[in-house]
């Protein structure tokens, strides 16, 4: 209990701040949201067993709170939020670069930490840590900017406006376009959510290598249609909205899936 207590406030002190890392607050408490509304009771009882009865959204931001700290100590997982791969036409080329990356990524840490909490020697408190990521670094996984180019830093050097505003296209995407619909993220979790079997079960399909390239195919068409120095407003929304609500609802179910398999 003192644990819970301790956590909750450095979360709390933390949310004073505003952070731009990726999906923002909202977007990945809407993914995280999702994915719990699809866990099997099997996967439930475990996951209380790591986190007792917090939701998966309380600490879905928490590996981009942490880059805060000025210890030093999460330094290394900085580069785990991401992977750049230049554009790729067609899967086993996207998957050819993609293996063939050394250095950790949101690939591979996506992999070792599914591990790492599938084995259940883990020590608790690892365990605990590497659920809090998993559940981030799959939030990350359906933000198409985070499987975008090393040349612009996935869009990060990209400069344009929204509605008047300087941004870039990396944080259009992981705060404002989301912030822009106006919803809070239990409210656009629950109308995005789908309760059909067979339509959760389609999304659900494939293995993380086709997940990531489906982000990397929509980061590509992102870049194609989004003008540097151009001032975008509700024309934007129009064209992407749709989008963006693919990309968090996916995004919740195929955490869902994940969870569910190592849980």
């Amino acid at each position: 209990m003192n644990k819970l207590v301790k956590n909750a406030a450095i979360v709390v002190a933390l949310l004073a701040f505003n952070f731009g890392y990726s999906w923002g607050t909202t977007g990945h408490r809407v993914i995280a949201e999702i994915a719990q509304n699809h866990l099997t009771n099997k996967a439930q009882r475990n996951l209380e067993k790591i986190i007792g009865d917090q939701k998966l959204a309380y600490w879905a931001n928490w590996p981009d709170f942490i880059k805060s700290d000025k210890t030093g100590v999460w330094k290394q997982t900085d580069v785990w939020h991401y992977v750049n791969v230049s554009p790729k036409a067609d899967l086993n080329t996207f998957t050819t670069e993609l293996t063939a990356q050394k250095s950790p990524n949101i690939y591979t840490q996506i992999k070792i930490l599914s591990a790492q909490i599938k084995d259940k020697n883990t020590p608790a408190n690892d365990r605990e840590i590497a659920l809090r990521f998993l559940i981030h670094l799959m939030g990350d996984a359906a933000q198409p900017m985070h499987l975008g180019r090393a040349e612009d830093l996935g869009g990060n050097r990209v400069k344009l406006k929204f509605f008047g505003e300087e941004t870039n296209l990396h944080s259009l995407w992981d705060t404002k376009i989301v912030d822009f619909q106006k919803y809070s993220y239990t409210e656009f979790a629950r109308v995005l959510d789908v309760k059909s079997k067979e339509e959760v079960a389609n999304i659900q399909k494939g293995t993380l290598e086709e997940w990531l390239y489906d982000s990397h195919q929509s980061a590509n068409k992102i870049y194609a249609t989004s003008t540097p120095d151009t001032n975008y407003s509700y024309d934007y929304n129009y064209q992407y909205a749709s989008l963006l609500e693919r990309q968090l609802l996916y995004g919740g179910l195929r955490l869902a899936k994940v969870l569910n398999e190592i849980l």
